[in-house]
C-alpha cells in the first residue's frame, strides 16, 4: 500500500511541475509585454492595426482583447479601416457593443490563463490526505505486525513507523509547490485581467473620442 500511495503522489509531482512550467511559459514577462504594448498604443493619434502591435508587444494578452474591438469598429465602419475612416470623419454608431466585444475577448483570455490551475488548487489539497492515509495505514500495519510478533520493543514497530511516516512527506513534497504556484499564478492572472478590463475601457473612450457623432 505505501508504494502504492508514493506512486500515486510521485505522479501528482510530475503532473504539477508540468502544469507549473506551462504557466511559467504562459505568463513569463507578461508585465513587460503588456507595459509595451500599452506603450505602443498610446504613442498613436489613430489606432494601429492589430497585427502591427502584435508583432511589437510579443504576444500580450491585451492583443486579443484589442483585436475584439478593433474588429467590432470595422464591422460598424461597414467594413472599412477605421485609420481610413477616421481621416474621413468617420462615425461609430454603438460605443457599448465595441466594449462588450472587448470583455467577452478578455474573459477568452482569463479563461485560457486560468487552465490548470484548478487541477493545482486540487493537487495542493488532496495530497497531504494522500499522504496521510498512507501514514496510517502503514502504523496500522506496524501494529498488526506487532501484535502478530508477539512483542513490544520499539525495535520491532520503529522500521515500519518509520516507513510510513514516509508518504506524509511524499505528500507534503507534491503539495507544496503546487499550493504556491497557485497563489503565485492566481495574482498574476488576476493582475492581467484588470488590466485587460482597464485597457478596454480605455479604448472605448478613445473610440468614441475618435469617431464620436
Amino acid at each position: 500500500m505505501a508504494r502504492i500511495i508514493l506512486g500515486v503522489l510521485l505522479f501528482l509531482s510530475i503532473f504539477s511541475w508540468a502544469l507549473i512550467l506551462q504557466k511559467v511559459a504562459q505568463l513569463s514577462g507578461v508585465d513587460n509585454k503588456t507595459a509595451k504594448f500599452l506603450q505602443m498604443f498610446r504613442s498613436g493619434r489613430g489606432l494601429a492595426d492589430p497585427n502591427t502591435l502584435r508583432l511589437g508587444s510579443g504576444g500580450t494578452p491585451l492583443v486579443a482583447v484589442y483585436a475584439a474591438g478593433y474588429r467590432e469598429l470595422e464591422a460598424q465602419m461597414n467594413g472599412s479601416n477605421p485609420r481610413a475612416a477616421t481621416a474621413a470623419g468617420g462615425k461609430i454608431r454603438n460605443a457599448n457593443a465595441v466594449g462588450v466585444e472587448m470583455q467577452v475577448a478578455a474573459g477568452e483570455e482569463v479563461r485560457r490563463l486560468e487552465k490548470g490551475m484548478s487541477t493545482l488548487a486540487t493537487i495542493a489539497s488532496v495530497s497531504p490526505f494522500i499522504g496521510l492515509f498512507g501514514t496510517v495505514w502503514g502504523v496500522m500495519d506496524a501494529f498488526a505486525g506487532l501484535g502478530d510478533a508477539g512483542t513490544a520493543s520499539l525495535r520491532a514497530v520503529a522500521p515500519g513507523i518509520a516507513e510510513a511516516l514516509i508518504t506524509t512527506a511524499a505528500g507534503l513534497f507534491a503539495a507544496i509547490p503546487a499550493l504556491i504556484a497557485y497563489n503565485h499564478y492566481l495574482h498574476g492572472i488576476r493582475g492581467v485581467a484588470s488590466r485587460m478590463n482597464d485597457f478596454a475601457s480605455e479604448f472605448v473612450a478613445k473610440v468614441e473620442t475618435l469617431y464620436s457623432a
